[in-house]
């Protein structure tokens, strides 16, 4: 019998579950730095999807000099924040991995009176399943939202009581329907894609008949 070998295989990034805590952690670290950005009026674009499901979706604009880094890691929040005002997206895997900076989507939807970066956003999240696209206009305070090529959400830079910050995670990482439910508004309306506005605790909501705001702070 041969003696087993010691070495060891490197480890490989293993999809977590869409209900995971940490899986909703990356959405929080990821939205938090949106803030940031929309804060300062500093524009970015963050994708986050399947590591597996982005293969082919982007390029690379700049040559990649950092070592790979978490979303949550300590000291990543600054960095991360720096490098989504470069030109390109910055990509992020749904495990958390920084997966690239400066990277141009190669599918693109455009949308009418818009830019390249909401034709981007529209186009990832049309063309790769599971991703979402959170986008800040350069010189606004202000967070545009993607899922399936259309805008799910818009918010401001303001901070929010934990229990509204929970909602709008689990909202876009579980397509949780608390968010809407403190609102008053039947979960059947995200079959026609509802557009959630979110400004400070209050959240309106635009459907087919008509405008639904509501403090959800509550």
């Amino acid at each position: 019998m041969s003696p087993r070998s010691n070495t060891q295989r490197p480890a490989r990034e293993v999809p977590l579950k869409r209900s995971g805590k940490r899986y909703r952690g990356v959405y929080k670290a990821v939205l938090g730095m949106a803030k940031v950005n929309a804060k300062s009026r500093r524009g970015g674009l963050f994708i986050i999807a399947p590591q597996a499901a982005l293969a082919g979706k982007y390029r690379m604009l700049y040559t990649r000099i950092l070592p790979e880094i978490k979303v949550m890691d300590a000291g990543a929040a600054a960095v991360i924040e720096h490098l989504s005002t470069l030109d390109g997206a910055i990509i992020v895997s749904d495990t958390g991995t920084l997966l690239a900076y400066g990277a141009m989507v190669r599918k693109t939807k455009a949308l009418r009176g818009f830019g390249t970066k909401h034709a981007a956003a529209a186009g990832v999240t049309s063309g790769c399943k599971g991703s979402t696209a959170i986008l800040v206009p350069e010189h606004e305070d202000w967070i545009k939202i993607f899922q399936d090529g259309h805008i799910v959400l818009e918010m401001d830079s303001a901070a929010q009581p934990k229990s509204v910050e929970d909602k709008v995670v689990s909202f876009l990482a579980d397509r949780d329907t608390a968010l809407l439910t403190a609102a008053g508004a039947s979960a059947a309306i995200l079959g026609i894609g509802p557009a959630l506005v979110i400004g400070g605790t209050y959240l309106a909501i635009r459907t087919a008949t008509g405008l639904i705001k509501r403090n959800i702070a509550k």
